[in-house]
């Protein structure tokens, strides 16, 4: 079993940034492959982020293509997520899910998922 645990979100004004943090225990992290995803309020859970197991692929929604830089510390068991130029529609819960399988794919057919940290933009 994988347990994941986000931090980092919070409230930030239109324009800013925020550093998302998730730490994984339970299993060879570098075994796991990694994402992002966000839920705002009514709508489904929709992908942001993935990184391969090694971290020399990643992929991104068009929504945060060239805002968003995700990235992995294989060391410390930890994926990180940097938003920047956050705007109001990124408003949402967001998560960490880890997946046994090596194939990136941005459906959430993860195996593994955390508890999600609220981040909110101002406009």
């Amino acid at each position: 079993q994988v347990q994941l645990v986000e931090s980092g979100g919070g409230l930030v004004q239109a324009g800013g940034s925020l550093r998302l943090s998730c730490a994984a225990s339970g299993r060879t992290f570098s075994n796991l492959l990694m994402g992002w995803f966000r839920q705002a309020p009514g709508k489904e859970r929709e992908f942001v982020a993935v990184i391969t197991r090694s971290g020399s692929s990643t992929f991104y929604a068009e929504h945060v293509k060239g805002r968003c830089t995700i990235s992995r510390d294989n060391a410390k068991n930890t994926v990180y997520l940097q938003m920047n130029s956050l705007k109001p529609e990124d408003t949402g819960v967001y998560y960490c899910a880890a997946r046994n399988s090596p194939v990136p794919t941005t459906t959430p057919t993860y195996d593994y998922w955390g508890q999600g940290t609220q981040v909110t933009v101002s406009s």
